[in-house]
C-alpha cells in the first residue's frame, strides 16, 4: 500500500483491496487459517471441522429490486460458509443504525432477514444493536457472522484447483451489481433487472452428498467473476481459460453494461457460485445444479490449465485471447 489514505478502491475486492490485505492486514494477524484467503476460515476443533465467516453490508440503497440489505446480509454469510463446503447452522447479526431511520424500514429489513434464515434452514442466535447520531452513518449497516459444519471427507479451497478441472458457474453474471446501479441512479429498463441474492447452501449440499469431487467453490461477489478467477489462479498456481461464448449474461444486463461502459466480468454477483470439479464429475455436478431453483442457468465456462500459472485468459467469440486481470479501481461502490 503506497496510498496515505484509505480510498474507495480499497473496498472494491480488486487489486487495491488485495494489496491492503497482503501488505497491511495479513502481516499483523498472520496464521494458517487466515493465510488460506478463502471465503471463510476452516477450523478443526478436536476433530470436528467447522467453517467460520463474517461480512459487513453497507449497500446503497438499502432497498433495491428483488431484495434489501437484510436478506442480502443473511444470504451473503450463508454463501460464504457454503463455499467452504460446510452446511451453515448459526448466524449472528450486528446492526449499526443511524438515528432517524423509520421504524417501518427497520421492521421490513428484520422481517426479510428472518424469512431468509428460515428458508436456508439456519438460526439467527445472537447479535448486537448500536444507534449512532444522525449524519454519522447512512441509514443502516449490518454485520453478519456464521458457523457451519464441514463433513470429514470434504476439502474445498481456492488453493485446490487442478489442471483439467472444469469450471461451472451456477447462473447469469452481473445481475446484482446492475440491479443496485439501476436503483441508485433511477434507471428504467424494458425488462426489470433484479438482484440475484439467494442462499446457495442447498445447491452445495446436493453436490457434496452426491459424492462428486469438488476442488474449489467460490461466490464471485465484489470484483466479479474476473477477479475471483484471478484469486483462485494465484492461490492454486494454475492457469485458467474461459470461453466468452459460454458466459451466461441476461440481455438487459449486457445492454446496460455496454451502454454505461462496464465489463460484466467485474460486476458483483450475490447468488452465484463457481465450482471447480474434475472433468469426470463435471456433467453430474452440472445436472445437480440445474435441479436447484437457483441453478437453472448453470453452464461450464472453462477449464484449468497447466500453462500460464496465476493468469486468466478469455477466448473471445472471434477466436482471440484476452487477458483477464483483477479489477482495477472501484466500478460500483457500496454494492453489498
Amino acid at each position: 500500500m503506497i496510498e496515505e489514505k484509505v480510498l474507495l478502491d480499497h473496498g472494491s475486492g480488486g487489486k487495491v483491496s488485495h494489496s491492503m490485505f497482503s501488505d497491511l492486514i495479513l502481516p499483523l494477524f498472520e496464521n494458517p487459517e487466515l493465510s488460506k484467503q478463502d471465503d471463510g476460515a476452516t477450523l478443526d476443533i478436536k476433530g470436528t471441522k467447522l467453517a467460520f465467516s463474517t461480512d459487513s453490508y453497507v449497500v446503497d440503497p438499502i432497498f433495491f429490486p428483488g431484495g434489501n440489505i437484510g436478506d442480502l446480509a443473511v444470504n451473503g454469510t450463508i454463501n460464504d460458509i457454503s463455499m467452504c463446503g460446510a452446511n451453515p447452522k448459526f448466524i449472528s447479526v450486528g446492526l449499526i443504525i443511524e438515528e432517524g431511520l423509520p421504524v417501518k424500514d427497520l421492521k421490513k429489513i428484520l422481517e426479510t432477514m428472518a424469512i431468509a434464515a428460515k428458508k436456508a434452514g439456519v438460526k439467527i442466535v445472537t447479535g448486537d444493536t448500536k444507534v449512532v447520531p444522525k449524519g454519522k452513518a447512512d441509514k443502516i449497516f449490518i454485520n453478519t457472522s456464521g458457523i457451519g459444519v464441514i463433513p470429514p471427507h470434504i476439502d474445498v479451497s481456492g488453493s485446490n484447483a487442478k489442471p483439467g478441472d472444469k469450471i461451472i458457474i451456477s447462473g447469469t453474471i452481473a445481475d446484482h451489481g446492475i440491479a443496485i446501479l439501476s436503483s441508485r441512479e433511477g434507471l428504467k429498463f424494458d425488462s426489470e433487472i433484479k438482484t440475484d441474492s439467494a442462499p446457495l447452501n442447498g445447491m452445495v449440499q446436493s453436490i457434496i452428498q452426491s459424492e462428486c469431487d469438488i476442488h474449489v467453490l467460490r461466490d464471485p461477489t465484489r470484483g466479479g467473476l474476473g477477479t475471483t478467477l484471478n484469486e483462485i489462479a494465484l492461490q492454486s498456481g494454475v492457469g485458467i481459460k474461459i470461453q466468452e461464448q459460454s458466459l451466461p449474461i441476461r440481455g438487459a444486463v449486457q445492454g446496460t453494461c455496454e451502454l454505461l461502459g462496464f465489463d460484466p466480468l467485474y460486476i458483483a454477483n450475490e447468488g452465484k457460485l463457481i465450482a471447480f470439479v474434475p472433468e469426470k464429475y463435471a456433467t453430474k455436478a452440472l445436472e445437480l445444479i440445474h435441479q436447484d431453483e437457483f441453478g437453472k442457468d448453470a453452464v461450464i465456462i472453462g477449464e484449468v490449465t497447466k500453462e500460464n500459472s496465476g493468469k486468466v485468459f478469455l477466448k473471445t467469440r472471434i477466436g482471440g485471447l484476452r487477458v483477464i486481470d483483477m479489477l482495477t479501481g472501484e466500478q460500483l461502490p457500496r454494492i453489498c
